[in-house]
């Protein structure tokens, strides 16, 4: 349906009394909060990119959309609360079919400073998925069926994921409930090593543990898709061996490009597509840069996709942006310790790498600025058939074969 999406206006938690059921924060603009940036493209190219939109489905395999404060110095008070709010504007005005809402994640500190406990992460599913009850414009995804009523009816299909199985501890059946809940794609780990293997921050990789091997077996056993974009290399490449399944690798880029552990080498891109797998590109503040564009924007972003369209083919790759409604750059400075995000840019036995900060990704600063990558697609002279590849068929393809339904 492009971006004739039918939304009612809606906001969240509108059955509420805000300042007497629950504390109202200002929150970021949900479009416009920077100068918006269109690839430039003829009226030509723009009027297949439209044509695009209304007949391919488009889904983002990661991405965070919803609402942060205004103010990221609220952050810690706004996430305590438990009540994020999905940025049903944005959305409405983004080209997305399905997206992978990766919930608070890291940053569920409801009761802890440290985040991803069990208590926590239902807390915030449960506040999430009760907003949205409320209203009709997104589904609450359980299958491929949904998504394409999503695209055939100008709604979104939102599924629910979370970044790391850190939560479960060693109870595999809480999987199982994750499930129950809605969840549809777990990642193994995050920075820190858990249960199941070994995180990106640490400098020896131990890989899968043995509850890992079991967690995948679950995970494959429930129709659970797997994610592994902050697991280990060695994590990676054990869990795609383990799998009977393939894995996504939703959020990521190419090592070769640009040299931080939380870009994956040629070596675990090859081994995911070769088991039938998918890697999507990320786009989070200063993770995708490139020596020819230092400066993160769209351009480095799509040299990351190049570079693994031509490692692996373009039935392998898809997009998976990871943007959000707010200062992205404020938040990753605000939770730097909390998540990682220093040693996830370190390089291989070295220090941090440098790079030129930049206030927002110029043409992917949230998740409405997804058309940019099929301009951009299309500019660059990629055909019809490829765009549709690498914008949601390929995802569709991989999730028709993991998933029960």
């Amino acid at each position: 349906m492009g971006k004739n999406k039918k939304n009612t206006g809606y906001r969240s938690y509108q059955y509420l009394e805000a300042g007497v059921d629950y504390k109202a924060f200002k929150l970021a603009p949900e479009l416009c909060r920077v100068p918006q940036y269109v690839v430039p493209i003829t009226e030509e190219q723009e009027t297949r990119v439209q044509k695009l939109l209304d007949n391919s489905v488009i889904i983002s395999l990661h991405d965070h959309p919803t609402l942060f404060p205004a103010n990221m110095e609220e952050i810690f008070e706004y996430n305590r609360q438990g009540r994020e709010s999905t940025a049903y504007k944005g959305l409405s005005a983004s080209c997305l079919d399905a997206v992978f809402d990766n919930m608070m994640d890291g940053t569920c500190l409801i009761t802890s400073k440290h985040g991803w406990k069990w208590s926590d992460v239902l807390y915030d599913l449960g506040m999430r998925l009760s907003d949205i009850a409320h209203q009709d414009f997104i589904i609450p995804c359980k299958g491929v069926a949904d998504i394409f009523t999503a695209h055939n009816e100008g709604k979104l299909a939102l599924v629910p994921a979370l970044e790391s199985a850190t939560m479960i501890e060693n109870e595999v059946d809480r999987i199982d409930i994750l499930y129950g809940f809605g969840v549809r794609m777990i990642g193994i780990v995050y920075s820190e090593s858990n249960a199941l293997g070994t995180g990106l921050r640490e400098e020896r990789d131990g890989g899968l543990t043995f509850f890992g091997r079991e967690a995948v077996r679950r995970m494959n056993q429930l129709g659970m898709a797997i994610d592994t974009s902050h697991a280990s290399d060695r994590t990676t490449l054990d869990v795609i061996e383990a799998s009977t399944k393939p894995v996504f690798i939703t959020h990521t880029g190419a090592r070769a490009l640009w040299n931080t552990k939380r870009l994956k080498p040629d070596a675990v891109i090859r081994a995911c597509a070769q088991a039938g797998g998918i890697i999507g590109i990320e786009a989070a503040p200063h993770t995708t840069l490139t020596n020819k564009h230092p400066k993160h924007s769209i351009d480095s972003y799509m040299e990351h996709f190049q570079y693994c369209v031509d490692l692996v083919g373009i039935d392998a790759v898809g997009f998976g942006p990871d943007t959000l409604f707010g200062d992205h750059v404020a938040l990753h400075h605000a939770f730097s310790q909390l998540l990682s995000i220093q040693q996830a840019f370190r390089q291989d036995g070295k220090e941090s790498i440098t790079f030129d900060e930049v206030e927002y990704v110029k043409g992917l600063e949230n998740p409405a600025d997804f058309a940019n990558i099929l301009r951009w697609m299309v500019k660059a002279g990629y055909s019809d058939e490829e765009i549709q590849k690498a914008a949601g068929g390929n995802a569709l393809r991989l999730l028709k074969e993991v998933w029960i339904n």
